[in-house]
């Protein structure tokens, strides 16, 4: 019987080295609080680009056409972006260090190819959608592209991922149906759920 501990031991170890072999254990709930903090504070500063003084929930029928508008709301979404991927290097190589783990391995790699195709592609998309005027969509076609690339990664991330992919492309069909209200929904679905998710997760796996 005083073995049990032991093997109980050997066990866990099995299993967290299995998980690391297919998953990228060394992702931080912390990197999620802070992209949704920091995509937060984009939208603060385009709100008060686009529509400020009108109330953040006021409906918007009229389409956004001022090229130079546009041009540096996508230079805050690439901020917000870069932001968010760069502080979730910083983490997850810290993190990796604790572990004894590799930043850039299988898993990673696998990672990495299933998060770019959908995204890339999504990128692309959103693009056209700009070029030729939708604006109304481009919001919603961001969560449901984010949410699918989410779910195409969850194999090899945290099942809360998968639940947090739902959850984005659920949001992104809603926000198709009320496009005037693309900012809103923009900062619920990459700020707020990715607060609500970083802390789950760092709840969970970094304490």
């Amino acid at each position: 019987m005083s073995q049990n501990p032991d093997y109980q031991k050997d066990i866990e170890s099995i299993r967290q080295l299995m998980e690391r072999s297919v998953k990228f254990v060394s992702l931080s709930g912390l990197s999620g609080i802070l992209a949704g903090c920091y995509a937060l504070i984009g939208a603060a500063v385009a709100y008060t680009m686009v529509q400020f003084p009108l109330s953040p929930i006021a409906y918007r029928q009229e389409s956004l056409q001022d090229d130079s508008i546009l041009m540096k709301l996508l230079v805050i979404a690439l901020i917000v972006l870069v932001a968010s991927l760069g502080t979730g290097y910083f983490l997850a190589a810290n993190k990796a260090t604790k572990l004894g783990a590799k930043i850039w391995d299988s898993a990673s790699k696998k990672l990495f190819i299933n998060l770019i195709v959908p995204l890339a592609t999504g990128g692309i998309f959103i693009l056209f959608l700009l070029y030729y005027g939708h604006y109304g969509v481009a919001a919603p076609a961001c969560l449901i592209f984010y949410g699918l690339a989410l779910i195409n990664a969850s194999p090899n991330l945290f099942d809360e991922f998968r639940y947090l992919g739902y959850s984005e492309i659920v949001l992104g069909l809603i926000s198709a149906a009320l496009p005037g209200y693309g900012l809103v929904f923009w900062s619920i679905g990459f700020g707020v759920l990715h607060i609500i998710y970083g802390a789950l997760m760092f709840k969970k796996y970094d304490r």
